[in-house]
């Protein structure tokens, strides 16, 4: 039989938590043909099609960590952590995995990871391709500033590999231009889009996956809001043979995020609140009546004309704990949040089973798209999107979602989408379909096909 090809997939960061590489190396294993060699981070568990396909072989690395040292100097520690890092990569990607046909590589983090595979590559006489996510140097001046030394540095160290790199994907015909005229590298635009996983959720999908969440939902820890004396799951319920939707359920709003500065998470905490205010004034409702009895009546009685909203947030990051404390200090009648992370089998039925997404991403660099905006349309889900310059490369204004630059503008969004749930919201129906149509017209096998294929292939012949 004809030897197999091999490609290296290399992630300096959690392999869990970077669902693009991981669909390049399902679709290198599988559309390619060729054996796949992941080097990563460990953390949080891959989607599980990774992890039972033959062809898929995992590379752990241990995250570098040097706290103390950073108490010290965070310089000193940034700087010891790169080289570190530079070591370990080398390692693994000159000694411990067998010899690829081409390396490709996750952008950002750009050091030391650019330097490290060009080095592979050289050693190894393989070649490689950077997949262009953003821009490290950008993400870097989220806490530095542009013209400060480092980051300076860096946008030197990204541009001299980058242009040393065989081959480019990126994520933005934006991005595509601006690495054609200001770095000198030409890029191949390759969409995210949904994979076939990322799809609605059956009724009995929704009941199934609300039960394994009942705990987290229903019984929060600290927390006692309108979910939380909820007895049993307040969306579905079984009756008989049959399964239910309620009719009083609260609507199901999703937000993926990284916990990171270049995600305002503050603005959807200020909409909340907002939104809370503005249906409390426009029912008259009186201040006075206690919190218990108004959640029992609305449990009970008759459905308001504004819902409940219950917002689940996924994801980690560093600024995860700091929001959950503020979240705890709100006073919210009609309003309730839940953090959690979610395997990556169970994300795409929340994403399946909600009612509206939201994306607070805004980017660092201006150009690239998020990719949760496009997972979220896969199953068919309208989204209300932080506007910045590129977004609606992706989403179309009144067709599949809305844009949003503040809090109280994503609040007006919360009262028109929502007014008369569930049953009377011909906005949010009409948005749901686009989100259905744009999530049916493309997937991510296609796209990889027709424009990752191409340069994949190109790059990997110039090698034999």
């Amino acid at each position: 039989m004809e030897k197999r090809g091999r490609a290296a997939v290399v992630v300096l960061g959690d392999i869990g938590r970077s669902p693009r590489m991981q669909y390049h190396a399902l679709s290198l294993a599988k559309q390619a043909n060729l054996e796949v060699d992941i080097v990563a981070n460990g953390g949080s568990e891959p989607h599980l099609a990774l992890k039972e396909h033959p062809s898929i072989h995992f590379y752990f690395m241990m995250p570098v960590q040097l706290q103390a040292i950073s108490k010290i100097s965070g310089a000193v520690a940034l700087i010891l952590k790169a080289a570190l890092q530079f070591v370990l990569l080398v390692w693994f990607l000159c000694f411990k995995i067998p010899r690829p046909d081409v390396f490709i590589v996750q952008n950002p983090p750009s050091v030391p990871t650019l330097a490290a595979v060009k080095l592979a590559s050289c050693v190894r006489r393989s070649k490689f391709i950077i997949d262009w996510h953003n821009f490290g140097y950008t993400l870097l001046a989220l806490s530095l500033s542009r013209n400060h030394i480092i980051v300076r540095c860096y946008f030197w160290f990204e541009k001299y590999f980058g242009q040393m790199s065989d081959g480019s994907l990126c994520v933005t015909k934006a991005m595509q231009h601006e690495l054609a005229q200001n770095w000198g590298i030409k890029a191949t635009v390759l969409y995210d889009q949904p994979p076939e996983f990322f799809r609605p959720a059956s009724l009995q999908e929704k009941h199934d996956l609300f039960c394994r969440l009942a705990d987290e939902i229903c019984n929060p820890k600290g927390i006692k809001d309108c979910i939380s004396v909820e007895s049993s799951s307040p969306f579905t319920y079984s009756s008989g043979d049959n399964i239910l939707l309620n009719s009083n359920r609260p609507a199901l709003i999703v937000s993926s995020t990284s916990w990171t500065p270049d995600e305002d998470f503050g603005i959807l905490l200020e909409a909340a609140v907002l939104y809370d205010r503005r249906v409390s004034a426009a029912l008259n409702e009186d201040d006075s009546i206690n919190d218990e009895k108004l959640w029992t009546d609305m449990i009970s009685g008759d459905q308001c004309i504004y819902p409940r909203l219950l917002f689940i947030i996924t994801g980690k990051g560093p600024e995860r704990k700091y929001y959950e404390e503020k979240i705890k200090r709100l006073k919210l009648r009609r309003v309730a949040f839940r953090t959690m992370w979610l395997s990556a089998e169970d994300y795409p039925l929340l994403l399946g089973s909600a009612d509206l997404g939201v994306s607070l991403h805004t980017s660092s660099s201006g150009l690239d798209l998020p990719m949760k905006v496009v997972d979220m349309f896969g199953c068919g889900l309208p989204v209300c999107a932080a506007s910045y310059s590129c977004i609606k490369e992706l989403v179309k204004v009144e067709k599949n979602g809305l844009l949003f630059s503040s809090s109280s503008e994503l609040a007006d969004e919360f009262l028109m989408l929502f007014k008369g749930f569930p049953e009377g919201c011909d906005t949010l129906k009409l948005l749901t379909d686009g989100a259905l149509a744009t999530g049916s017209s493309a997937r991510w096998a296609s796209e990889w096909e027709g424009n990752a294929v191409p340069l994949i292939n190109q790059v990997m012949s110039s090698n034999r």
